[in-house]
């Protein structure tokens, strides 16, 4: 009876020095892609700010075809949620609301969007006032504002 014997494999595994080349390479292609990536959160929120302004004026264009008119600047956007008490109250403002969530949503830095109405650019101006929160300002702190959008 023969007895057959496995023959070892010298090269198998990895050495240290391959090991070490291996990090050395991912750590160099991290270094290169990680400052890519963490700048794109502001643009998110951008783009966030733009969908959240769009949603807005559909809000208020529904507003206006029940109401004959948009909310005034004193009745602002929470006249989408709740029935204005003030200026001309609507006679045909609808039960729950124009918003889907019943409450006016905040800028994704957290901040109130400014509306005036009636506005210097049409009928109503919409804008976000960027992460400074002030008006003006240059790439992340850009105003976003909805005669604008395209």
């Amino acid at each position: 009876m023969k007895i057959f014997r496995r023959k070892k494999n010298k090269e198998a595994g990895f050495t240290l020095i391959e090991l070490m080349v291996v990090i050395v390479i991912l750590g160099v292609l991290a270094g290169m892609i990680i400052p890519r990536i963490m700048g794109r959160p502001d643009e998110a929120r951008q783009a966030k700010a733009k969908i959240q302004m769009e949603a807005l004026e559909s809000a208020l264009k529904l507003y206006k075809l029940d109401n004959g008119g948009y909310p005034t600047t004193e009745q602002g956007l929470n006249a989408l949620v709740e029935a204005p008490a003030v200026g001309n109250i609507p006679k045909n403002w609808r039960q729950g609301g124009y918003l889907e969530k019943g409450k006016v949503p905040k800028d994704p830095w957290g901040n109130d969007f400014v509306y005036l109405s009636p506005g210097s650019h049409g009928d109503f101006d919409l804008s976000c006032l960027g992460k400074d929160g002030e008006p003006g300002g240059e790439g992340v702190d850009k105003d976003i504002n909805n005669w604008e959008i395209e």
